[in-house]
């Protein structure tokens, strides 16, 4: 009869899971740069003496989806979409270096130049963007950044940080959304990396797609569910022909 339990009841744990998952990608279907994330599981068998034949659904290593989402034009002189696999350099708010493919950028306040999240846009160097009071501020394709005040020339006020991950070090996604070097240390700037001005990149997410796939995991849910009340039916009955027969 446990074993009916331990399958229903890491099969529900799964499917939960899963549609946390989907959920999540379909609240960010209109996200500028947001990557689908995936889930995935295996099956692992529970270790120790009288149960061989147990097995757990345990979360395997999950990824996402690197497909780029469409081009939206905005005309925008601070959006700037990257080309190819780039990425831009933030500062995270634990104050590590991440990447995002979001360009909507902006200046503070305090003139330093940010994303529409509110996390500070760093330079090739790995350091903040300043910005003069009363700039306007212009991108160029290759990520370089000229700042006008009146009628004054324009003068050059720094270089994004462009990024390009490899096979030997891919991205990973955080928990805060953004992503990050799986060797944990920053990428190194990549001076071949190009950006299309006015211009975003949109979600990857296909709303349709997700939202059958919230479905069928639902279903899974409930057929789950269902089990685990057999397995308490059938114990039940076993006590009951137990007790007569006693």
């Amino acid at each position: 009869m446990d074993r009916l339990i331990y399958t229903a009841m890491t099969g529900a744990n799964a499917a939960a899971h899963r549609q946390g998952v989907l959920s999540n990608n379909l609240a960010n279907a209109s996200t500028n740069g947001f990557r689908a994330e995936l889930s995935t599981f295996r099956a692992v068998p529970v270790r120790g003496d009288g149960a061989p034949t147990r097995v757990l659904a345990l979360e395997a290593t999950a990824g996402h989806l690197d497909t780029p989402g469409a081009a939206q034009r905005t005309g925008r002189s601070l959006d700037a979409m990257t080309t190819g696999n780039s990425w831009f350099g933030v500062q995270a708010l634990d104050g590590t270096e991440s990447y995002t493919r979001n360009g909507s950028f902006a200046v503070s306040s305090e003139g330093t130049l940010m994303t529409s999240g509110g996390l500070t846009v760093l330079s090739d160097g790995g350091s903040p963007i300043s910005v003069p009071a009363g700039a306007e501020v212009a991108i160029g394709f290759d990520g370089n950044l000229s700042a006008k005040v009146g009628d004054q020339p324009s003068t050059s006020v720094g270089r994004l940080k462009l990024v390009t991950p490899t096979a030997d070090d891919p991205l990973k996604r955080g928990n805060d959304g953004l992503f990050r070097a799986a060797s944990g240390d920053p990428l190194p700037n990549d001076t071949n990396a190009r950006v299309q001005v006015g211009a975003l990149e949109g979600s990857n997410v296909n709303p349709i797609e997700t939202m059958v796939g919230m479905i069928q995991t639902a279903r899974q849910f409930e057929v789950q569910m269902r089990l685990l009340q057999t397995a308490e039916s059938n114990d039940r009955s076993a006590g009951q022909l137990l007790g007569l027969q006693g």
